[in-house]
Formats: structure tokens, C-alpha cells, sequence
């Protein structure tokens, strides 16, 4: 495929927050693929396989972690850029990203952080991401977080699209280092929140039906979900339903790539350069209206009958209480953080609130079970249900 003119030019960047123009290029990479690797080797992206994707520390290793899913956005996130000639590495750097802003738990830590920082401006797992990679990792002798691309940060902080009311963590790093919040990022980071969208709704079908959260019959109630298990079973009469079932959410990925890539295309068409999707006042990635609204149906399915269902919900109350009891617990007894956080303890309250949920964010599942542990004595019941 061709480069589109729409897409992303590592060599016109706008730049870094902080020059390392004395440091060398360490090798043939451009902007956008240093980027990449900064994030493959930074530890907040290694922590992400110790983080709920869906199931709470599951015992079984075939479920899905964050690490694993970010990994498969960006394989999906790669096909769509190169499809569109738009800028891979870019794309894939966002989409390893996106979710490094996640707390041990997923949405019930979440929640709880967000409780206990209320009466310091609240706290948000898509704005903590821009926080862990601009301020909080530390890799540099000389500068704070892995100073990244304008571009990949600016992909990071807009890719649900234009920020009107950024909260407290993102208004202090725009005003560090102006992301252009009122306008639509770039196609690259619109194609990464779509390959995530795919991602998510097609493989926790996947996993739900392993753990048997979801029933097929269920699944079939979503008509063009009947469509494709229909034809799944008239290709593969003879298999096994378990390799039908894989067969099916292959297929229904396939179909949503195929339909974005088609969609975007038409809606490119008449686009001369990159600042036109910034200023066009609507995503220009996106699904045919059929599948925009399959997709909605879809993810309403997902959250009737397995992010809410009973057991899920058990967990995720156990888990809001376990970091809620943690954040307390540092917050009364800041020695008990290690790894140096006790000793960097700010001294203002909001500032030390933050540097607590910033301490706790950071943790995998089984870190913060165990430090639970540590504290209080004993490990809680029902953080896993698989």
C-alpha cells in the first residue's frame, strides 16, 4: 500500500518534551519506532502482565491479560495502518500503550482510586497513562518519564477524541507540553481506539465462553453472530465446537477490520494532508453505520451478561475494597511503600495523595494481593473467579 498523505511523518515530529539531541539515535529508528521500543522496555508495560483484563488473577493461563491484549490491539492496529498507508510504527506504539494507565484490578481499582483522590481532583486510568509514561516511569539519568513523541502522547490523550474538561493529571501535563486537546488526534491514534474496540469485544467473548460466563445460545441471540456461527459450522461441519468457537471470533474480527478499513478509505477520499483529520470536526476512522451500531449491540451484550455478571460484580467488590484498604493504609502509614516511594513522599496533602495513587497504580494483581497480605494479615477471598 502506498503512504497516504494523511498519514503521520516521523521526520516532520513535532518534537519531545525534553531534547536528547546529545544522546544519539542508537541505531537506524525513527521517531516513531524509538517510541515503540521505549515502551516494549519500560516497566510499566512488563507490569501489565500481572493486570486484570478481564477475570481477577485467574489460575488458568490460557485467559487474557492486559499485556497480552495490548499486544493484540497492535497486531490488529498494524493491519488497519498498513491497509490505509498510514504510519505502523506510530499506530503500534499507541496501541501498546493505551492501557498502561490501568490500576491492579482494572475498573474496580479504578473506582476505588478515584474515591480516594475525590478531594484531590479524582483519578483516571486514560489520564494516569500519560502521567505513568511522561512522570512517573524513570529510565533517563537526567529527565523524568521516557519523554516521548508529541505525536504518540497526543494519541494517547485524545484517542476516545477531542478532551474538552481534562482533569487535573492531564491539564498539568498539557500545560507542561500542549497536546492540542480541542482537536481530533491524528488517523494513526484513531485506528489504535478502534483496533482496541475490536480487540476487546471479539477475545472476551473468547475468554467468557472458556470460563463459561457466556453460553453459545447466548451469543446467538446477536443475529449477525447467528450469521457467522452459521456459516462456521457450514465450513467445519465435523470439528469440535471449541475450534468452531475460535473459528468465529477469527471471523467476526475479520469482518470489523474489513469493514473499518473500507469505511475510513471512503472517508479519507478528498484529504490532501494530516492537519485536515485534526480540523475535521469528526473521526474519520471509523465503522459503515451497520456495524456501529452491531458493534454497540455488542458491547451492551458484553456488559449485561459478563462485566456485570453476579460473579463478576462479587469480584469486583472485593477488589474495590482491597485497594481502598491499601491507599488508607499508606496513606496512615506511608513507611509501609517501598521501593523508594516512602522516602519521594511529598509534603503537601494533594501532592501526597497523588504520589499514593500513583504507588498503587503502578502495582500487578498479585502485588497488591500480597501486599494486602502483608498489611493486614491475610489474603482476601473471591479476587478470582476463573
Amino acid at each position: 500500500m502506498p503512504r497516504s498523505p494523511l498519514a503521520a511523518d516521523p521526520a516532520l515530529s513535532r518534537g519531545r518534551e525534553f531534547d536528547q539531541s546529545g544522546g544519539g539515535t542508537r541505531g537506524p529508528r525513527s521517531a516513531f519506532q524509538r517510541d515503540r521500543d521505549r515502551i516494549i522496555h519500560s516497566v510499566a508495560f512488563r507490569r501489565l502482565a500481572g493486570k486484570a483484563q478481564v477475570f481477577v488473577a485467574p489460575d488458568g493461563d490460557h485467559y487474557r491479560v492486559r499485556l497480552t491484549h495490548s499486544l493484540e490491539v497492535a497486531q490488529i492496529g498494524r493491519v488497519i495502518a498498513r491497509s490505509l498507508g498510514l504510519d505502523e510504527d506510530l499506530t503500534e506504539a499507541i496501541c501498546l500503550a493505551h492501557d498502561i494507565g490501568h490500576p491492579p484490578f482494572g475498573h474496580s481499582g479504578e473506582e476505588a482510586l478515584n474515591n480516594a483522590l475525590r478531594a484531590y481532583g479524582g483519578w483516571d486510568h486514560n489520564e494516569h497513562c500519560l502521567r505513568a509514561l511522561m512522570r512517573v516511569e524513570r529510565t533517563y539519568c537526567d529527565i523524568r518519564g521516557l519523554n516521548l513523541s508529541w505525536e504518540v502522547l497526543e494519541g494517547l490523550a485524545k484517542h476516545n477524541g477531542p478532551v474538552s474538561e481534562p482533569g487535573w493529571a492531564l491539564k498539568e501535563l498539557d500545560q507542561a507540553f500542549k497536546m492540542d486537546l480541542g482537536r481530533w488526534p491524528s488517523l494513526e491514534a484513531q485506528v489504535a481506539a478502534l483496533a482496541d474496540d475490536i480487540a476487546y469485544d471479539n477475545h472476551d467473548i473468547d475468554d467468557g465462553l472458556r470460563a463459561g460466563f457466556l453460553r453459545i445460545d447466548d451469543l446467538l441471540s446477536l443475529d449477525f453472530m447467528e450469521e457467522q456461527w452459521d456459516a462456521v459450522r457450514a465450513r467445519h461441519p465435523e470439528a469440535p465446537q471449541a475450534l468452531q468457537l475460535r473459528e468465529l471470533v477469527r471471523d467476526q474480527i475479520g469482518v470489523m477490520v474489513n469493514d473499518l478499513i473500507e469505511t475510513t478509505k471512503d472517508n479519507m477520499a478528498g484529504l490532501t494532508k494530516p492537519d485536515q483529520v485534526r480540523g475535521a470536526g469528526c473521526a474519520i476512522a471509523a465503522f459503515s453505520p451497520v456495524w456501529a451500531a452491531r458493534e454497540r449491540r455488542l458491547k451492551a451484550f458484553l456488559y449485561e451478561r459478563l462485566y456485570y455478571h453476579p460473579e463478576q460484580k462479587n469480584t469486583a467488590t472485593v477488589a474495590h475494597k482491597v485497594i481502598a484498604k491499601l491507599y488508607a493504609a499508606f496513606d496512615q502509614e506511608p513507611a509501609l511503600m517501598n521501593g523508594g516511594w516512602h522516602d519521594s513522599l511529598p509534603g503537601g496533602a494533594t501532592e501526597r495523595a497523588r504520589h499514593i495513587a500513583d504507588f498503587i497504580a503502578g502495582m500487578t494483581d498479585r502485588y497488591a494481593i500480597d501486599c494486602y497480605a502483608r498489611i493486614f494479615g491475610n489474603v482476601p477471598e473471591g479476587l478470582s473467579n476463573v
